[in-house]
């Protein structure tokens, strides 16, 4: 994992700049713009710091993704991470679809994460936050056991700690090889998360999927409907409503959560082939057909199968 001087070094050193002589003209003056860019070419950070503060004050805005972006550089070689989102804002503002912005903006803001994360293993290792957040690196790793024991290692100190039985939940869930009674201890784990946060949307859309995959579908559409009051704007939730009244055959109930997922969530073709389903079962002839056709577009542009029209019973 590359340092924060690493990278800057890297980025700077692959520059080739071929130093020019001293003059009286505006342009290289210190608080000039392009002596300010010549500067942080030539690898002097320290001095070319305020003047590219200074430079992105007074350039013109064609000019301003090079001082940003030289701003960026230098910052970070001088471990200066907030002068480094001054600058990163203005590339983030004036030039957002850049590639050259973009590729700077992942690899900025990785170095500040590593760098962020090195501090709070190296100052407070021994804190929940840092054992979270080592859980976190070995779940990313494939290492269920580990991170298993690192959360619950956590709530040993901390039961009340907000979020870390819905990662044992969501663990459970993903880990190869899981126990028999899977289901049943993830259950637990997010009901135990609600206890302490009641306000998880995310563990009460899950314990829905639970519920709708044991054909469950009342608890299912109690839970699902809990985590659209939490949060209006979460379509999987709606679609999960929609699904289990469709599955219990109430087409007419399930039309308009579906038409709120569809709304929140177009690009998911699960939505509209349900809303094609429930259009088509209570009569909605023409708008059934529009779904059904938006589905199958989905579907052939992704490489999936078509699906049949359903008809009205």
């Amino acid at each position: 994992m590359r340092t924060l001087i690493g990278f800057c070094c890297l980025l700077i050193s692959g520059v080739n700049v071929h130093a020019q002589a001293a003059s009286n003209s505006p342009a290289n003056s210190p608080a000039s713009p392009k002596a300010a860019l010549r500067l942080a070419q030539e690898g002097h950070c320290k001095e070319a710091l305020p003047a590219l503060k200074k430079g992105l004050a007074s350039a013109a805005k064609d000019d301003h993704r090079d001082l940003a972006m030289a701003g960026v550089r230098c910052a970070m070689f001088m471990n200066q991470p907030e002068s480094a989102l001054e600058f990163l804002r203005v590339l983030e503002r004036e030039f957002p679809s850049d590639p050259d912005t973009l590729y700077l903006l992942v690899h900025t803001y990785s170095d500040l994460s590593t760098h962020a994360a090195a501090e709070l293993a190296t100052k407070h290792g021994n804190t929940y936050q840092a054992r979270e957040l080592n859980a976190e690196a070995l779940e990313s790793q494939g290492k269920w056991q580990e991170a298993e024991k690192e959360y619950k290692t956590i709530l040993e100190a901390n039961p009340k700690a907000v979020g870390i039985h819905f990662r044992l939940g969501r663990l459970l869930l993903s880990a190869p090889n899981p126990p028999a009674d899977m289901a049943e201890q993830a259950k637990r784990e997010f009901e135990a998360e609600l206890a302490v946060d009641p306000t998880n949307a995310g563990a009460e859309y899950v314990l829905g999927e639970l519920a709708k995959t044991a054909n469950s579908y009342d608890d299912a559409i109690q839970h699902f409907s809990k985590a659209t009051k939490l949060d209006p704007s979460f379509a999987a939730a709606y679609l999960g409503i929609g699904t289990s009244l469709v599955a219990q055959k109430k087409f007419a109930e399930a039309v308009t959560p579906l038409e709120t997922a569809v709304k929140l969530q177009p690009a998911n073709p699960a939505g509209h082939y349900n809303l094609a389903t429930a259009y088509s079962r209570t009569g909605r002839k023409a708008d059934a057909d529009r779904e059904f056709a938006i589905h199958n577009e989905m579907m052939q542009r992704s490489g999936g199968a078509s699906a049949p029209v359903q008809q009205p019973q």
